[in-house]
């Protein structure tokens, strides 16, 4: 397939050290409206629009994307029990006062999403997860949780998968949970209660496969 002629939203990229600490903050092109998904860059990456920046980070190594991987698995058979519930994933864009941010996954209820439109979510998620990576360790996410949680998001989850850990986060409590034990549910979030080994099994058995 021939490759689109290039627009003002497609950016140039350069090599950097691998000691840069992202997000990075790019310069947003001409007619960058961070309500208007059409206008954001066109980058192998990840965006989002906090207080006035326009941060970039890099596209997800394998632990990341398997973990991503479970974790939406876990959420989508839970949800197919629970149509009250809209599971998002694919970097669920959202518009809290702000920023735009982007979750691993996210749950809305489906009563306060309202129709399609194409656009960014304008509600606080009940649940957001993220996936820790190579450029997104815990101080990191904890930055991102304490934003969602100030927005109203009724729990955060922070998985990480080189410990195969869980966080839970609400705005009065924190609790990790280790393989062996289960997410417990949420009172916002109905019979949720994955275990952890599920939310990591792709990792896992490439931790065994590798012994």
């Amino acid at each position: 397939m021939a490759r689109p002629a290039p627009t003002p939203l497609d950016e140039d990229t350069i090599p950097v050290p691998r000691a840069v600490r992202f997000p990075v903050e790019l310069d947003p092109p001409a007619g960058f409206d961070p309500e208007r998904p059409e206008t954001w860059p066109r980058v192998a990456g990840r965006l989002e629009w906090v207080e006035g920046r326009l941060l970039y980070m890099p596209p997800c190594g394998d632990r990341q994307q398997d973990t991503v991987a479970d974790l939406v698995t876990e959420l989508g058979s839970w949800a197919r029990a629970h149509s009250e519930f809209v599971v998002a994933t694919s970097e669920a864009g959202m518009i809290l006062p702000g920023g735009v941010r982007a979750a691993d996954a996210a749950v809305w209820r489906r009563a306060d999403v309202g129709s399609y439109d194409g656009g960014f979510r304008r509600v606080p998620p009940v649940l957001a997860a993220e996936v820790g990576g190579r450029d997104e360790a815990e101080p990191t996410l904890r930055e991102k949780a304490r934003w969602y949680l100030e927005r109203g998001v009724a729990v955060v989850w922070m998985l990480f998968p080189v410990e195969r850990e869980v966080v839970v986060l609400t705005s009065d409590a924190e609790d990790r949970y280790g393989v062996g034990d289960r997410v417990p549910a949420h009172h916002a979030l109905p019979d949720l209660t994955p275990a952890v080994v599920a939310l990591f099994r792709q990792v896992s058995l490439g931790v065994s496969a590798a012994r």
